[in-house]
């Protein structure tokens, strides 16, 4: 199974600055200049491969940091915070019959983790310097005896496993092997090594037997730094050796459960999107561990390791926006906001997490090829330049280790590079992201493959309608802390951006836990051209008979968001939610609708017969072709993170948000909309666009089919849900089974792009009724015909919900 243990995970991403208290553990001792040939980390020219004193070296340079001036800031303040939460836990300690400290008993066994955790705060505030503590005595001996005392009383080998696997096996194995990495010496062996006898007992080789259940992804790259740190500290080649070699199973790409995916997903506990989180920790992971071995005859020689250098660009940074990870791609990590610690409070969001994978990038940069390094660094400085919201070189999550890279790679003198410009599909995992000069917009939808939502362990009970077609976007400046400024314990959870709900209650961690709640639907992904996309689901409502097609078409200045087919027979309101702001503390954005501005201030709902565009300042807008009855709602919410994590604080907090929606009544049926969402326009672009009825045409949107014509930009594109034609003359389109289209003209050049979301690998045909088609190239898996019908391409499509393209010259 995979892991159940939210917090002890939580509590280690620390090791890339998720938690203040271990993330201070990152601090460095006076290294001074970073050493290894090119790579920061390696041990100094002449090292022998199996010179266990250069390999703790090259650890503690990556775990503790090097290469930084520990009197200035900011690391003399890290380090002296070190200092200060290290005294108080020394103080705190009272070692007893079940506990170490008597706010953390040994069972739950989250204590274990905690007080391995706590035990290796205080070692490392003994190795650092400017701690106030460095080399203390006293210090030293409280560690000892906290080691001892926890493994005399519970982590030993007589000792029956209970609670959480994870605990067991990795929350507690990487700090009690950091932890005597960082004091060997200090340690006697014969101490050493029992407490090494307690992390085989736990985590045995064989837990490398198979690659399944908890021993896959970013779980086994756990398993193998354990096992490398544990043969180092050790002197164990063959543990260093296993780890090595026991690393080749999670480079493949998979094609079903956990793993990377070709098309850039990453996928945790078999239904989950988790590439901001497990897909981090699994980043991070492999970049310690080849620049660990890396240069030694242990190193990790496996030719797929290329897939994971691959990833930077393929799979992460398509879903980092200006320094911040999107939410999207953290399952239920998005509920843990403010969470109470050992030491105080922590606060992650998306811009965290996005601080953690640029950190892990840099890592892994060290060992990537000089081109592969430059590109990579370069979108790190963007990524620290651009984060004005929560600024990633000042982020209270770092330690001095990552504090240190970052800074050195800031300040280097490297170029920066933008965010780029393009569309980024990932079919296996239902997401999608849109970007453009200025703005950047990501779906996240659901089908029975991926998860509407995780929940477990007491977090994220109302994600329930994250994956209902939740549009995300993010457009000036300001708009960069719309989802980070405790926007999830504030929304309201049945009024998500983007979505069509049915109103009906539903009760905390609804359709279960652990991904268990999926659609029985397939329809799900989209074509794009890498500028342009076709987006579509087919929509279930969870623990509800609503159901529907959406679509969404992602053009130059817009998302044109469509659905069709929306049919419910709850007893209840169907909405759909075209937007659902957060304006911050008391934020007065104006809101403007046909021209009519209302009150900055909280303002009761209102409804507007025939809306036909609206305006937020500083946001964006939106238009709807043909106007629709809109409603709007200016409200102060408040809520508190612990409403939706019980490990969270409880204080309350309060933001203004700005709601914009449609009530389809109630048990409608085949009712639709159309709208276009357009981040950053100004109130004239929004109203000309609304006059303008000849930029858009809707070739259809129905239950069947939903398509689109924009002239201006040469694109037709559409989903069809069913077979049949949309559109007319020689821009027609046919399919002959479900699919997305996009078509997109250039002069006297068109593509075609096409997939097939369901998945079924069925061959089908499309038909584009433009005659005098000349056929310049075409993916395999496309046969091209021309004739009087016009262009018929026969698509044998496989089974990843790719997408195919076919090149023609016009006649």
């Amino acid at each position: 199974m995979p892991s159940r243990s939210a917090w002890s995970r939580r509590a280690f991403l620390a090791t890339t600055g998720a938690s203040v208290v271990t993330a201070t553990l990152a601090g460095a001792p006076a290294h001074g200049a970073q050493s290894g040939p090119g790579s920061g980390t390696g041990p100094g020219p002449g090292a022998a491969a199996d010179d266990f004193a250069a390999l703790r070296k090259r650890w503690l340079d990556l775990y503790l940091g090097t290469g930084y001036d520990p009197e200035a800031e900011p690391y003399a303040g890290r380090l002296k915070q070190l200092g200060t939460d290290a005294a108080a836990l020394r103080d705190a300690m009272a070692p007893a019959a079940g506990s170490l400290f008597p706010d953390v008993p040994f069972d739950p066994s989250t204590g274990v983790t905690q007080s391995y955790d706590r035990l290796a705060t205080m070692a490392m505030a003994h190795a650092q310097p400017g701690t106030g503590l460095t080399g203390d005595a006293a210090l030293l001996e409280a560690v000892t005896t906290g080691l001892q005392h926890v493994h005399d009383r519970v982590y030993n080998p007589s000792t029956t496993r209970y609670g959480n696997w994870w605990d067991w096996q990795i929350g507690a194995t990487r700090p009690l092997t950091d932890t005597l990495a960082v004091l060997h010496g200090l340690i006697p062996a014969a101490d050493r090594d029992r407490y090494l006898a307690a992390v085989d007992h736990f985590l045995p080789e064989s837990v490398f037997d198979t690659y399944t259940g908890t021993s896959t992804g970013a779980n086994r790259v756990d398993f193998c730094r354990v096992h490398a740190v544990r043969g180092i500290v050790g002197e164990a080649p063959g543990k260093i050796a296993l780890a090595s070699k026991a690393l080749s199973p999670v480079f493949p790409y998979v094609t079903k459960g956990d793993g990377l995916y070709a098309d850039g997903s990453f996928i945790q506990h078999t239904y989950v999107a988790y590439s901001g989180t497990y897909g981090n920790v699994l980043l991070d992971g492999l970049g310690r561990l080849f620049s660990l071995l890396d240069g030694t005859s242990w190193e990790v020689t496996d030719p797929n390791r290329r897939i994971i250098l691959d990833s930077v660009e393929n799979a992460y940074a398509p879903l980092m926006h200006n320094g911040l990870m999107m939410d999207s791609v953290s399952g239920r990590a998005i509920s843990r906001g403010i969470l109470k610690e050992d030491t105080g409070k922590i606060l992650q969001s998306d811009h965290t997490r996005g601080h953690q994978l640029a950190a892990a990038v840099a890592v892994l940069a060290r060992t990537a090829g000089e081109a592969e390094r430059t590109r990579w660094e370069a979108a790190v400085r963007g990524w620290i330049e651009r984060d004005t919201a929560l600024p990633m070189l000042t982020d209270k999550q770092f330690g001095v280790a990552d504090l240190a890279r970052l800074h050195a790679l800031a300040d280097d003198g490297g170029e920066s590079a933008p965010e780029p410009v393009g569309h980024k599909l990932f079919p296996a995992m239902a997401r999608s992201v849109h970007r453009r000069p200025g703005w950047c917009a990501g779906l996240s939808l659901a089908s029975e493959r991926i998860a509407y939502y995780e929940s477990g362990n007491g977090e994220n009970p109302r994600g329930w309608h994250t994956g209902d077609g939740m549009l995300y976007w993010w457009g000036p400046a300001e708009t960069l802390d719309q989802y980070g400024d405790n926007f999830w314990p504030t929304v309201d959870w049945q009024r998500l951006p983007g979505t069509t709900v049915s109103t009906k209650k539903l009760a905390d961690n609804a359709g279960g836990g652990w991904g268990e709640a999926r659609p029985d639907t397939a329809w799900v992904g989209g074509a794009t051209d890498g500028e342009f996309a076709a987006v579509g689901q087919h929509l279930k409502g969870l623990e509800s008979t609503l159901t529907a097609r959406q679509s969404w078409f992602c053009l130059a200045d817009t998302v044109v968001c469509m659905g069709a087919g929306i049919t419910s027979t709850d007893g209840v309101p169907v909405e759909t939610v075209f937007d659902n702001r957060n304006l911050g503390e008391r934020g007065a954005h104006a809101l403007t609708v046909d021209g009519r501005r209302l009150p900055g201030g909280p303002d009761p709902e209102r409804t507007f017969r025939h809306a036909r565009w609206a305006h937020l300042e500083g946001h964006g807008g939106w238009v709807w072709p043909g106007g629709t009855r809109l409603s709007t709602l200016r409200e102060d919410r408040t809520g508190a993170w612990s409403d939706i994590n019980t490990r969270s604080v409880t204080d309350t907090f309060t933001r203004r948000y700005v709601t914009l929606w449609t009530d389809h009544g109630s048990d409608p049926s085949g009712a639709d909309y159309v709208y276009l969402l357009m981040p950053g326009a100004g109130a004239r672009q929004l109203a000309a666009r609304a006059a303008d009825p000849r930029w858009l045409s809707v070739d259809a949107n129905t239950g069947a089919q939903q398509a689109v014509t924009v002239r201006s930009l040469g694109l037709s594109a559409a989903n069809f849900w069913a077979p049949g034609t949309v559109g007319s003359g020689t821009g027609a389109l046919t399919s002959t089974a479900p699919a997305s289209v996009l078509v997109r003209t250039r002069g006297r050049k068109a593509t075609l792009h096409l997939s097939e979301p369901v998945r079924s690998g069925t061959p089908f045909e499309v038909t584009w009724a433009r005659r005098g088609t000349t056929v310049v190239s075409a993916d395999d898996g496309i046969e091209a015909r021309t004739g009087s019908e016009g262009l018929r391409l026969r698509v044998t499509p496989g089974r990843e919900g790719a997408t195919l393209r076919c090149e023609v010259r016009l006649g």
